[in-house]
Parts: structure tokens; sequence; C-alpha cells
């Protein structure tokens, strides 16, 4: 049996690979680590996953060495937008290499961007399709935008220039509107950004009978950085929140899965604050006309009123004295059915107090004792039967003319 070290074994598999592969091969892989290093070199670690994304199927190191990396880097950024990240899928150019000491690796060679665009595009049309058959996509764009939008929660960071643009924007606009805007402040690129903005959200629809609208600014930042804005869950969230929401996140590209279910969908912070503002000054010139209409339109009532009144102080001598004649006539009658009424009511009322008198005089406990009744009392109470009494009992008759004290033998 042929014995050999583990440097000659490492050696022959190196030169077996290198034999039998020699060539370059096109690589479809999902990136589950990246790490650029301080020499210029990026490493990847690449993985494929079965159909549930659960269960890897196969895991390789990759070498992005520095010239290349050089190269590639702003190719797919430019291409796609995007960044190289975690959990994006890719289609690499790779060489195999084995090494006696570092085992086994790919050294890529080149990247097919077009290949993670079309991931990138199939993803966001998956979650539009999802957010359709869930019936949310067009929820927000129902809501109506107040004729007055001027109380707005802004969803930024408060460090962006974009942010500051904003509200530079609105606070002087040429045509001196006034308007109340609250930052909640959220991060706005990275791997937060949906947390982070959901959080923000959930803050702002607290509130939400403080505010018309609610403005997501993103500003500033590369264009790489958008696709933090094509999730799921974030759009679920604009498209079920309770006030219209305004996306200005700064890009010229296709709309985002934000912009899908948002409101309204802005380029730039600056033009979320000029559609605010436009907002207003329609407001405002609809204001206008209706009080300058209003104004035409009392000031012609006036006209007609005053012509009015005019033919009617002509005929009012002669009015006034058919109406004094009828009033006279009327005030007789009344006076004379208001004396009629009061004798009535007083003939009415003196035979109630005879009557009212009698009963009284009848009811008098004077009265009912002279005709020969008497009121027994025990221990101060009035004695209403021989069951209230017992032997030894002290009682107090009461007659009209005086009382006794008697023993219940």
């Amino acid at each position: 049996m042929e014995t050999v070290t583990l440097l000659e074994l490492n050696g022959r598999v190196r030169s077996t690979l290198q034999f039998e592969m020699p060539d370059a091969y096109w690589v479809q892989a999902e990136i589950s680590g990246i790490s650029p290093s301080g020499q210029g070199h990026c490493y990847l670690e690449l993985v494929q996953k079965d159909p549930t994304g659960r269960t890897f199927l196969a895991k390789a190191k990759a070498n992005v060495w520095r010239n290349t990396w050089l190269r590639i880097k702003p190719f797919f950024e430019a291409e796609t937008g995007e960044t190289l990240k975690v959990g994006m899928k890719v289609l690499l150019q790779v060489t195999v290499s084995f090494h006696e000491v570092y085992g086994y690796s790919l050294v890529v060679q080149d990247i097919d961007p077009t290949y993670t665009v079309g991931d990138m595009a199939r993803r966001r049309k998956e979650i539009l399709e999802q957010l359709a058959r869930d019936g949310v996509i067009g929820l927000n764009r129902e809501l109506e935008i107040p004729l007055l939008p001027q109380r707005i929660a802004v969803i930024s960071s408060a460090t962006a220039a974009g942010y500051g643009d904003f509200c530079n924007q609105l606070a002087g606009n040429v045509y001196g509107f006034r308007f109340y805007v609250k930052l909640f402040q959220a991060t706005m690129q990275g791997d937060d950004v949906e947390r982070s903005v959901i959080a923000a959200l959930d803050a702002v629809a607290a509130e939400r009978d403080k505010f018309d609208a609610v403005i997501i600014i993103r500003g500033g930042g590369a264009v790489s950085e958008l696709s933090c804005f094509d999730s799921y869950n974030l759009a679920f969230n604009i498209a079920n929140f309770p006030l219209p929401v305004i996306t200005g996140i700064g890009h010229d590209r296709d709309d985002t899965v934000a912009d899908v279910v948002a409101h309204t969908k802005v380029k730039t912070p600056t033009a979320a604050a000029e559609f605010i503002i436009s907002k207003v000054f329609d407001a405002a010139s609809i204001l206008e006309t209706l009080t300058r209409r209003m104004g035409e339109s009392v000031s012609e009532r006036m006209n007609l009123e005053k012509l009015r009144i005019e033919r009617m102080t002509q005929k009012l001598p002669s009015l006034f004295a058919v109406v004094r004649v009828r009033r006279e006539q009327m005030l007789e009658n009344m006076w004379n059915r208001a004396v009629t009424g009061l004798n009535s009511l007083i003939t009415s009322n003196l035979h109630r107090l005879e009557l009212l008198e009698k009963g009284v005089n009848s009811s008098d406990p004077i009265r009912i004792l002279e005709r020969g009744y008497t009121l027994t009392r025990c221990n101060g109470h009035v004695v209403k039967g021989a069951s209230d009494l017992k032997r030894g009992d002290r009682i107090t008759t009461v007659f009209a003319d005086g009382s006794v004290e008697s023993e219940i033998i």
C-alpha cells in the first residue's frame, strides 16, 4: 500500500484539478458572505440552496483579486444600480483553484450583471404580485390628501441633506405658506432600512390625528442602495397606512416597490416639498376664487335688496295705515278675550279655594277629636292597634279637651 504525505496528496489533488478543469466556468450562486480586504481584494462565500431556500446544497469560497475587483465592482453597480451584498444572486465567471494549505476555492474572473438584474426584477415582480393577491397594492392611493396639507410627518435621517432641502423648500416658499413639520428619524440605507422605516411609520400612526400626510425622504446616497425599498413588509405597511404616503427617495430609475404602493411618488425631497406647496397653492387659489365670487354675489344681492327696500319705502305709508287698523282691532280683541278669561279664572279659583277650605277644616285633628275620637301614644309613637301594646306599657290618651295617662294591665 502506497503511503503519501498530506502535502503530496494535496499536490496531486491540485494537479488533477488543474489538468481536469483548466477552463473558466460561469457559475450561478447566491452570496452568503462578502468581505473586502484592506489590500483591495474581496472574499466571497457562495452558496446554492434548495427551492425552499432553507437547505444548503453546496458552498464554496471565492476570491476576487484586487485588479479584478477594481474592474467588476463599478461595472456591476453601474449596470444594476446595486452593490454586491449578502442574499444577492449572481452569475460569476470563475476558475477552480486548490492550494495545499488553503484548500479548494474559486477565483472570480468576471461577472454578468444582467443575471442579477433579471433576478432582482423577478423578485420585485413576485413582491408586487403578492401585494396584489393580498389586495393592498392600491389601498393608500384611495386616501384623499386634505385640501390644505400643512401638517407633515417626515420619515428620514436627521442628517440627510435631502431632509434639509425639504424643510428649506417648505420654509422658503414664495407664497408665505406656513407648515408644521415633525421628523420621525429612520435609517435610510443599509440592511436596517426595513425595520427602521416601519418603526417610524408605527410612531406616526400613533399620532396620526396630528398630521395630514407622511413623506418618506431618502435624499442623497447612492442609487445602488435603493433595493432596501423593494421590501414586501415595508410595502405592506405603506399600503395599509391610514394617512397618504408620499415617497421622495431621490432616483430617476424604475419605481421601487415602496413607490408603487405609496399614494404619490416624486423624484426628490425637493420635489416632495414642491408637491405639498402646490397642493396648498391650489387650495388657496380655490379659496381666492370663491372669495371673489362671494364678494360679487354679495354686492349684487345688496343692490337688489336696496332696490327692493326703496320700492317698499314708497308703499310704506299706505301699508302702515292698513297694518295699524288691523293691529288695533287685533289688540282690542285680545284685550276682550283676556278680560273674559281672567274673570272666569278668578271665579273658578275662588270656588276651588272654598272647596279646599272645607276639606282642610274637615281634616283638622281638633275637629276629629271633638267628634269623640281619641289619639293614643306610647313612648312618643302613635298606637295604631292593640297588638302594638303589651302589659306594663304606659300610654297617653289625647281627647279634645286634654289627655290622660294609663297603664296596660
